[in-house]
């Protein structure tokens, strides 16, 4: 009896991916993982993700990070790891490790990433993967009086000659190594040439694969957006993360204000969590952008198919009136929108009655899935400022359902008599429709 509803249960997901699928094809993403992710179980599952991406157009390049592996080369030789301000003084034995550990880890992702069993998920994937000297270095020098050595700085990232390897088709794998001109080789911060070179490829994301937990606020909330100041007042409030959540963090803030459309952070330990934050609206992780991932705004023509999609389950109740798509044509201008990634998720209208200083609020409706996040009070309190703005003194509701949540906003029940006298003559008395006032 299970299986039907598990099979509608994918059918209605994969069907709800498709947005994603279409937008995100042809993109360029920058995908980093810590040295974490080596010998960690979720390491090939990741991997499988990260091929589906490719399989759906989608252009991937992976950094891929080497701090645990150089720690143990170190320690095996006897040696001991020194860090100054979150970064490695790599001296001349933690520099061997760092090539050592950055060469063993590239080649663990090439041999997964080379999988084709019939019964795997890379099955007929054929990945190509693609490495070089992308990467020019210059050493970060002392700072502080502590000489860092070998430890360096990202001078410029070959975007042309990776876009070659992407054009082709091409995974193209970083590892945190970069050169100068005169053949050094220097240690990068992984986190540091992820942004960096999202930034040079002017790439549309930025995915940092975390080993930390998902951010939360003071009172334990998941945080699903940050603009770029909230993210750098966060790392500066001194509250405990992870390192590499920070590290990261710091990361997604530089690539954002470098013109990098959005940056993610994921924990790398949920499964399918790369997935899950590209082809689902909410994601799994914390979105950092310039950009509004929501916003309220003034409804515009091609909102009608959203806004119908949005009230018809309502209308199908008898908890809204049913209106056409004429009518909301006609009175799209009434209407306030919550947009979340381009689908539009709470609406509500508005139609003054400007001689009396009243107005009619109607449709007020926001999607099912998003009813705990406070979008219905965000939404009634703009439309009240709006009102106020535009000379209105009162609010009036007509409702079958919901009259307890606006009496609970400061509606009070009312007569007819309160109504102006257009609507009252408009009054359908077999819905018998609750009234409610509200003095703004």
């Amino acid at each position: 009896m299970t299986e039907p509803a598990a099979s509608d249960t994918f059918v209605a997901n994969f069907r709800a991916s498709a947005p994603y699928i279409h937008a995100h094809r042809g993109r360029t993403f920058v995908v980093v993982v810590g040295g974490e992710a080596f010998g960690a179980p979720g390491l090939r599952p990741m991997l499988h993700d990260v091929a589906l991406l490719l399989s759906l157009g989608v252009r991937v390049v992976l950094v891929a990070g080497a701090r645990p592996q150089i720690d143990a080369g170190i320690a095996r030789r006897g040696h001991r790891s020194h860090y100054a301000g979150g970064l490695r003084v790599t001296d001349e034995i933690a520099l061997e490790c760092v090539k050592e550990a950055a060469g063993t880890n590239r080649v663990e992702l090439e041999a997964l990433l080379s999988m084709g069993l019939p019964s795997s998920p890379m099955a007929g994937a054929s990945v190509r993967v693609a490495a070089g000297n992308f990467v020019t270095a210059r050493p970060i020098g002392v700072v502080d009086g502590v000489d860092f050595q070998h430890s360096g700085k990202v001078r410029r990232v070959d975007a042309e000659g990776i876009r070659q390897r992407l054009d082709s088709g091409a995974l193209v794998v970083l590892t945190p190594i970069g050169y100068s001109a005169t053949g050094e080789v220097f240690n990068l911060s992984t986190p540091e040439l992820a942004a960096e070179t999202a930034v040079a490829l002017a790439a549309d994301k930025l995915i940092c694969l975390t080993e930390g937990e998902r951010l939360q606020d003071d009172a334990g909330a998941a945080l699903t957006e940050l603009s770029p100041a909230e993210a750098e007042a966060l790392i500066e409030s001194g509250r405990p993360f992870a390192t590499d959540v920070a590290r990261h963090l710091a990361a997604a803030v530089q690539a954002c204000r470098a013109g990098v459309g959005r940056a993610h952070l994921v924990p790398r330990s949920a499964d399918g969590g790369l997935l899950r934050e590209l082809f689902t609206r909410d994601g799994l992780g914390t979105l950092v952008t310039s950009t509004r991932f929501e916003g309220m705004r003034a409804a515009r023509r091609e909102d009608i198919a959203g806004i119908l999609t949005l009230i018809e389950p309502l209308e199908r109740e008898g908890v809204l009136v049913r209106r056409s798509r004429q009518m909301l044509e006609h009175d799209v201008d009434r209407f306030t929108v919550i947009e979340r990634d381009g689908a539009i998720v709470g609406c509500a209208a508005v139609y003054p009655y400007a001689e009396e200083r009243i107005a009619e609020l109607a449709c007020v409706v926001v999607d099912r899935a998003y009813r705990r996040g406070g979008r219905g009070d965000e939404l009634l309190a703009y439309v009240e400022r709006r009102c106020r703005a535009d000379g209105l003194e009162r609010i009036f509701v007509l409702t079958t359902q919901t009259s307890h949540w606006f009496i609970e906003r400061g509606f009070a029940p009312c007569t007819l008599d309160a109504l102006p006298e257009a609507r009252r003559k408009a009054y359908d008395v077999a819905r018998r429709s609750k009234l409610l006032l509200k003095q703004l």
